[in-house]
């Protein structure tokens, strides 16, 4: 078998699990329908307002509950079945791109009610994202997630491409309602996928019972969980500064590069392109890594910074292409990171909680850099949203700093505690902390081994 077939073959492996197959190919056209009605809806608020204003009050609206109520969607998805959540998900926002199509084609829609559309989509996003993000591990189990993860987030880039292309072709051909009443239909593919699924071959566990104090006890687990809470707390940090330098694009390509529509969309695709990559990056590893997870982030930072600084068109392109690689790769392992290290019994607060922090975090974020790039240039907008990557990159590592010297500490009172002891058998029980009999030699080996990670 050649290189280039074996590199094939691990990338798509996930694709092998008969499950995630139907799931991924609906979400192909499920995403592709969602972008389709994002371009059109903010076309249809600027048509009624002319307002950029209102443009801001609708992304606000949309992912305004994901950020105060996300992590009772979380306690929602820890109780009940997630394949059967996600059907009741996707049929109501299929209703509710539906209705939007009709009060549209029948030239009844007012601005008041996108913004309550909005909202209601966003409100449904509380409970499908989470529920979402947490059932993958359930189709395909631990050793496919990382892959199917990666492979998942090629769906996304993709339709981000694909979806807007095809919004414009409909705008123009047959008129806005049909974009949002296609997108009601896409939604189809990925119910049928949910129900032709074989619930034996999923690896979920018992949903979790009623109790008081379940969202207190998803973030103490967080909290005390050292590899979730550095994941979640890098990805805040990027999450409201690094990944909103995005809204600053268009004000680049026209007010440094002298560009217009064109010029950005060229940015747009080839940050795009990056995506793609990044994500089959990702998908090609079989499991991911904190060093994957902190260069990834240092990677994207130091990109956005170049890119900030990039003094013509050309350069920023060719910089924009790995930072895009970069962003999907920290995204992509941090979602991996989170699921394979979360208990079954809490995976869906915890990914409710990354649901917050990456998505929530878009209507604080979005005015902050916004008004960076206002008041002290858009230049100054990258600059400060490339140190926001570096800033969490550096607290990552110094968190492994700080667990390599605990480890090593272990090490050396575990080493002088034998050496003051008499002869130690291979029977003896081993020290405090460590648990059951151990042999010296071997305890010692495995100790030394932790320190080196």
């Amino acid at each position: 078998m050649s290189p280039v077939v074996r590199v094939a073959r691990r990338t798509f492996s996930s694709l092998s699990v008969p499950n995630y197959r139907l799931y991924f190919f609906g979400q192909i056209v499920s995403m592709s329908g969602t972008w389709i009605q994002s371009v059109a809806q903010m076309w249809l608020v600027y048509q009624i307002t002319g307002s950029g204003v209102a443009l801001g009050v609708v992304t606000a609206l949309q992912f305004t509950p994901v950020l105060v109520a996300g992590m009772w969607g979380g306690i929602v998805a820890d109780r009940f079945d997630k394949r059967k959540i996600l059907m009741a998900t996707q049929s109501a926002a299929a209703l509710l791109a539906a209705l939007l199509g009709i009060l549209t084609a029948f030239e009844i829609v007012e601005l008041w009610m996108i913004y309550v559309l909005a909202f209601a989509l966003g409100s449904v996003s509380v409970i499908e994202v989470p529920t979402r993000q947490s059932f993958v591990i359930e189709m395909v189990g631990e050793d496919q997630l990382s892959n199917a993860i990666g492979l998942n987030s090629t769906v996304f880039t993709s339709a981000r491409v694909i979806g807007p292309a095809i919004a414009g072709v409909l705008i123009a051909g047959v008129g806005l309602a049909w974009c949002f009443l296609i997108n009601a239909v896409s939604f189809a593919a990925v119910i049928v996928s949910l129900t032709k699924m074989n619930a034996a071959e999923l690896h979920g566990g018992e949903p979790v019972e009623r109790s008081k104090g379940q969202l207190r006890e998803g973030l103490r687990y967080v909290w005390n969980t050292p590899i979730l809470r550095t994941s979640l707390l890098m990805m805040a940090i990027i999450g409201t500064i690094a990944f909103n330098f995005r809204i600053l694009l268009p004000v680049m390509a026209e007010e440094e590069f002298g560009g217009g529509a064109g010029t950005y969309g060229a940015l747009s695709a080839v940050m795009g392109v990056g995506t793609v990559l990044g994500a089959l990056f990702v998908a090609s590893r079989k499991y991911p890594t904190r060093k994957t997870l902190i260069y990834s982030a240092m990677a994207y930072g130091v990109l956005i910074v170049i890119a900030g600084l990039a003094p013509n068109v050309s350069l920023e392109m060719i910089a924009l292409v790995p930072m895009g690689a970069a962003g999907i790769a920290f995204v992509a392992t941090a979602n991996s990171t989170l699921q394979l290290n979360a208990k079954e019994s809490m995976r869906g607060r915890v990914m409710a909680l990354y649901s917050v922090v990456f998505l929530g975090s878009t209507p604080i974020g979005s005015p902050i850099v916004g008004w960076i790039g206002e008041t002290f240039g858009v230049r100054a907008g990258f600059l400060i949203s490339g140190f926001a990557c570096l800033l969490a990159s550096a607290y990552a590592i110094d968190v492994v700093r700080k667990e390599r010297l605990a480890r090593a500490e272990a090490y050396d009172s575990v080493v002088v505690e034998t050496e003051e002891t008499e002869a130690v058998t291979p029977d003896d029980p081993a020290p405090a902390g460590f648990g059951g009999t151990y042999p010296v030699r071997k305890l010692r080996a495995a100790v030394r081994m932790a320190t080196r990670r």
